[in-house]
């Protein structure tokens, strides 16, 4: 068997062994802060621990319970509808932003900016906000504008009939916080608003990438804006999509700082909020089960890593590289 003459160099396994060198710090960074904790808690989720007394080992009773706990269940479908809602929607918005930003409009970098700044924002700080806009009372920012608006109608109406009509509609501010039914819906809102930004600065790197030529290509052969669209832009950006889809499917199934910073520390009135990663936590510092807790979490990996498995075939067919 021939060896590669690069190989045979000893100046090539000198400037190897350097380059192991210098990424040894990061290597032993990642295996004590990211793989030894990763390993330990799987091994954990085999154990009743409450970081006090002895562990006990109890096999897989802690998947089985997780799995009879009615607040887990629903947490998985809280989780469920939450990513199979947010996702799409920030994904359709970006996109469409992101194809009318790579036009030749004014201001271009600055409508960039100003749709990245929620992205680069503290969720905790973000999440601040979206609470005072929800708030209850008069001062909440949602309840204030509906109110308005309102009073914006009512005139309309009490001008075109001449005085005929008065109070037409009525508002009464809404519990946007303890509706059980907005919980969900509340967070889709904050979350699209939030995770748009990455998203549109992710897709105009990919339309950017398309040939005009091809565009043009095609207006010679009398293509509309949405053959273009379709026969064009979505599968040369397609690799960009998978990315995206990937990317935001993983964020959103972690999602925790905005029910906890919406809610004050809860999941939201009968655990209409309640999520995975928030049980997760619940269950490890709020009640100290630290064995069950790592169960569950290892749950969710695994909903994610089936769900990434998924994507990965469909983009086989979907996605194409050149």
């Amino acid at each position: 068997m021939n060896i590669p003459t690069k190989y045979q160099k000893k100046s090539f396994w000198i400037e190897t062994f350097w380059a192991y060198m210098y990424l040894l710090p990061a290597f032993i960074i990642l295996g004590v802060f990211v793989f030894y904790p990763v390993v330990k808690s799987f091994i954990m989720s085999f154990y009743n621990w409450d970081l006090i007394g002895t562990k006990t080992y109890v096999g897989l009773e802690n998947y089985k319970e997780l799995f009879k706990d009615k607040v887990f269940l629903k947490a998985i479908i809280n989780t469920s509808y939450f990513v199979f809602v947010s996702v799409p929607i920030t994904m359709c918005l970006s996109l469409f932003i992101a194809i009318l930003l790579n036009t030749n409009i004014r201001a271009r970098s600055w409508y960039r900016l100003a749709f990245f700044i929620p992205w680069i924002t503290s969720p905790v700080a973000a999440t601040m906000v979206w609470k005072w806009i929800f708030n209850y009372n008069n001062y909440g920012l949602l309840n204030y504008f509906l109110l308005k608006l309102t009073h914006l109608i009512n005139w309309f109406a009490y001008i075109f009939t001449l005085g005929g009509v008065e109070n037409w509609l009525s508002f009464s501010p809404i519990n946007w916080l303890n509706n059980p039914s907005l919980t969900i819906p509340n967070l889709i809102l904050l979350s699209v608003w939030k995770m748009m930004g990455y998203n549109i600065v992710i897709f105009l790197a990919g339309l950017q990438n398309v040939p005009t030529e091809l565009y043009e290509a095609a207006e010679v052969d009398g293509a509309s804006r949405w053959q273009k669209f379709r026969h064009i832009t979505l599968p040369l950006i397609s690799p960009t999509t998978f990315f995206i889809s990937i990317i935001s499917m993983i964020g959103a199934f972690k999602i925790f700082t905005q029910v906890f910073v919406l809610y004050s520390g809860t999941p939201g009135l009968d655990n209409s909020g309640m999520t995975m990663v928030f049980y997760v936590y619940d269950k490890a510092f709020g009640e100290w089960r630290m064995g069950y807790a790592s169960a569950g979490a290892y749950v969710l990996f695994f909903i994610i890593f089936i769900f990434t498995l998924i994507q990965m075939q469909i983009s086989k067919k979907r996605v194409h590289y050149s």
